[in-house]
This record gives structure tokens, sequence and C-alpha cells, in this order.
């Protein structure tokens, strides 16, 4: 029986693109006879899907679940949009996305999971989806958010399915009060957050070199005016504040209740006092598909010039 060794490791990840675990794995299972390991790696989906890795997925799901006082989200993304549709794929998300709340909000913690049911870790069992699938397929990110008191809210905008959709929203609130008003109060919040995109949770999280970065750009549009320094210092401040209104949460006028008069802020204070308990927002996580993704653009012209060469 030939020595799994180093070369023949690599000599067999060069031929199939597979991982080199997977390559150690495959020949220790065929006693290092080269082909059979291809065969091997073939069979298990393996090297049909590490050809598939370097295409960029864009499209997908984002997954969203909640337990008891946690909640969590996970982007997976595909080549396209109609994977998003496979009931194998929107299975996969789920799961993992229920995983997670029990995980600590790390991508590569979430991936050494053991897959339920299946005797393979999350990342080999998306292995064996690509293989299923046909598509390369990501487990982007993931993140988790809990309280010891209280509801961590959720809320999925253009859902697919119970839990499954383009946008997740997640919202911590702490508090001794019941779960019912804080559970509604959450998803509010989430709607919110879906909707407005805030940045920060509150003045205080705002980072100071954005802050910097603001003033000195507002700074430079009140010079023109022409005003006194005081006056332009006071202008610059008073402009701040709609960049509190635009990016913190809290700051945000509430949009949900159709009306837009109230701060978010007065509007958890008084949801607090109704609830006979004071409301904390502790956090909130926003997860849209896809984005930061560089995408390519393809030229049509050339495509089709390239195709009839062929």
């Amino acid at each position: 029986m030939p020595e799994v060794t180093a070369a023949l490791v690599k000599e067999l990840r060069d031929k199939t693109q597979a991982g080199m675990m997977d390559c150690k794995r495959a020949l220790a299972e065929t006693g290092g006879d080269m082909e059979e390991a291809v065969d091997w790696l073939r069979k298990k989906g393996i090297a049909s899907a590490a050809k598939k890795t370097g295409r960029v997925a864009a499209e997908g799901l984002v997954g969203v679940a909640t337990r008891g006082n946690a909640g969590a989200v996970v982007e997976v993304n595909s080549e396209t949009d109609f994977v998003a549709r496979n009931e194998l794929f929107q299975a996969f998300v789920r799961t993992i996305a229920g995983l997670a709340v029990g995980g600590n909000g790390d991508v590569d913690a979430l991936k050494a999971m053991p897959y339920p049911g299946t005797g393979r870790t999350v990342a080999e069992e998306l292995t064996e989806l690509i293989g299923r699938i046909g598509e390369n397929l990501v487990l982007r990110r993931c993140a988790r958010l809990a309280v010891s008191d209280g509801v961590v809210a959720s809320y999925v905008h253009s859902s697919l399915a119970p839990g499954l959709g383009k946008i997740g929203v997640l919202v911590a609130l702490e508090s001794t009060a019941s779960s019912d008003p804080l559970a509604a109060l959450g998803r509010q919040l989430a709607m919110q957050v879906a909707a407005a995109t805030p940045l920060y949770l509150d003045i205080a999280s705002v980072p100071a070199g954005a802050l910097d970065r603001e003033r000195a750009v507002l700074r430079e549009q009140a010079g023109v005016s022409g005003k006194s320094e005081e006056i332009v210092s006071k202008m610059v401040e008073g402009r701040l504040r709609k960049f509190y209104e635009d990016f913190v949460l809290l700051e945000q006028l509430f949009v949900i209740d159709g009306e837009g008069k109230n701060r978010v802020n007065k509007v958890v204070e008084a949801a607090g006092k109704a609830a006979g308990a004071p409301i904390k927002t502790t956090g909130f996580v926003r997860m849209q598909l896809g984005e930061g993704i560089d995408r390519p653009t393809s030229d049509l012209a050339a495509d089709v010039a390239a195709t009839l060469k062929h």
C-alpha cells in the first residue's frame, strides 16, 4: 500500500482542486491509489464542488432564527437567484441559522459545528450541497445577539419562506417586562432597521473618526457662507443633527407608525412606561444579501463575439 505522502496529497489536489484534508482522506480511504482517490472525491461530490468555488456567488438567502433570549442571522450565497427557491438550499440555510443561535457569531466556528443527522460538519455539508445543486455556494457570514433578560426580535424582508429572505434584521431589547409587548416593539424596531438602514445604535457608539470626517465636510460647506467662526461652529453642530437622524437608530424618526413624528428613543421610552419596566435597546444587526460583493460586469457584445469564435 503506497504511503499517503504530502506529495501524493498535492498531486491529487492539483488534479481535482479539492481541499487538502479531503485529498488526504480520499487517499487514505483508497489505499493511496490516485485514480481511485479521484473517483472517491467525484462520488462524494467534492471534486466537482471544488471546481465551482472560483465562481462569484452573490445571490442566495439570508436566514434568521431566534430561540429564547438569543437570535442569529446568516448569509449563504449562490450563483443564481434560482437556487434560493431550491428546497434543499432553503433547508440548509434554515438549519444553520438555528445552529448559529447557539454559537458565538463567528462564521468559522459555525462551519466547524456538526450538521444534524449527517455525521458531517456544516462546511462538509455545504460541500455536499454544492455537488448536488451544481453551483458555487458560500457561507459568507453570521451574527448573533443575546440578552440576559428580554427578547431578541427579528424581521425578514422580501421573505421567500419563514425566516428566509433578502434582508434579515435582529434587535435586542433588555428588559424585565413581559415578552409580548417586548416582542411587538422589537419587531417594529427591526422593521425600522430594515427600512431606514441605520449604521449605529446610539450617539455614543458613533466612532470618533466618523464624526471628525462628518464635521470636516460640514465645516467646509458652512465656511463658504462667510459667517464668523462662532456661527460656522453652530451651523456645523446643527447640521450634525441631521447626520444622527440619518444613521443613528435611536435618533431616527420612527417611520413604522406612519407619522414619523417621534424619535425611536422616545418610542422605546414610552413602551417601557406602558409595559411597567424600562426597556433598553442593546444592539441590532442588519444583513442584506450580497452587500459588499463585487459582481462581475459582462459585455454582451464581447460575449456573443467570443461565442461565435468557437
